[in-house]
């Protein structure tokens, strides 16, 4: 392995390879090949995934001057050195899954940095010089201990994805709803009990995922009509070979409908009986005048006629109109290979 090693960096330094892959090599240390002499110039990518590393050198900006990404997922790194700062050309940093408990200030001075992900360490706060970083469109800071997001990431002009899945947060900073590039917005599983009255005024938010925050009640009046995702909405089961159910009615049997998958324990993950009735509503008097004469305007309250004709947003998987506040109580987080793709919450808009 060591002698395989060897030779992937004596290729590379010979060959001036722009892209250097040391995944998966059992790599308790940073490779000292890499830091001889005048190192590697002209490396552009440097993959080490999947080792465990716990440092990083003082020296990696000296010898590597041109990087542009560094990936560095699944490491035991707990300590980014102050020099991480020099790598003036670095475009994009991956140090999700690591054991990282604080991210030096100097990372602000990665003023090229493009792409920032931190998921899955252990921090408790972000430093403020991330908003000195004008180039960041993607920031994922998923899995971590946070209780607050620092302010100044509303200075990140150029950010477009914001996922803070699975931390301690209990609000979203009001500065946040200035970001002008903002499209994503993914905060599910926190301790969220409301959202800025401002969120979603930018034409360009169009994602907003908060799936399980249980103590938040509802949501910004921008957010309407915008996708905010949708767990139940019964077109994915889990189970292939789920049977349709029905109800027994004498001698008739009423087939129920397929988002209804079982009845009965808390664990169950039912759509509503509410819900499915203001999406039937929703249909049917969204019908033209001609084909909905049976409809008579005193069926529903004005309230509920308002609704009717605004859903709180629709479903990121089926497109159907949503209507109702019980996902983020009801339906968990769900596991997927894409980071932010997640449930939605609903307000209380019809009480």
């Amino acid at each position: 392995m060591a002698s395989e090693l060897h030779e992937a960096i004596f290729t590379a330094k010979q060959e001036r390879h722009k892209n250097l892959f040391l995944n998966y090599r059992n790599l308790n240390i940073f490779p000292v090949e890499l830091l001889k002499d005048e190192g590697l110039q002209f490396l552009e990518r440097l993959y080490m995934k999947r080792n465990s590393l716990t440092t990083l050198p003082d020296n990696l900006a000296q010898k590597l001057p041109n990087l542009i990404e560094l990936y560095l997922h699944s490491n035991n790194i707990a300590i980014i050195p102050q020099a991480i700062g020099n790598l003036a050309k670095l475009q994009s940093l991956d140090l999700s899954d690591n054991a990282l408990q604080v991210i030096c200030p100097e990372i602000g001075r990665l003023r090229s940095l493009r792409h920032l992900r931190l998921a899955n360490n252990q921090l408790k706060f972000l430093p403020q010089e991330l908003g000195d970083l004008k180039e960041l469109e993607t920031l994922d800071v998923s899995m971590n201990l946070l209780k607050t997001l620092p302010e100044r990431l509303a200075q990140c002009l150029s950010l477009q994805c914001l996922t803070a899945d699975r931390n301690r947060l209990h609000c979203v900073p009001r500065q946040l709803c200035l970001l002008p590039d903002l499209n994503e917005l993914s905060m599910a599983a926190n301790c969220l009990t409301s959202l800025p009255l401002d969120l979603g005024r930018s034409m360009e938010l169009q994602f907003v995922f908060v799936d399980n925050n249980v103590h938040l009640k509802g949501l910004p009046s921008y957010l309407y009509n915008k996708v905010i995702g949708c767990s139940g909405c019964g077109l994915s089961l889990q189970v292939s070979d789920v049977k349709q159910l029905s109800l027994a009615l004498g001698e008739l049997s009423v087939p129920l409908p397929s988002e209804v998958k079982s009845i009965g324990s808390e664990a169950d993950r039912v759509l509503t009986l509410e819900e499915m009735a203001m999406r039937t509503l929703h249909v049917a008097y969204s019908r033209p005048r001609k084909d909905a004469k049976f409809l008579s305007p005193f069926l529903l309250p004005n309230s509920l006629l308002d609704l009717l004709q605004c859903p709180l947003g629709h479903c990121h998987r089926c497109s159907q109109p949503m209507f109702t506040i019980v996902y983020p109580k009801l339906f968990p987080l769900r596991e997927t290979a894409l980071a932010g793709v997640h449930g939605s919450v609903y307000t209380d808009h019809i009480h």
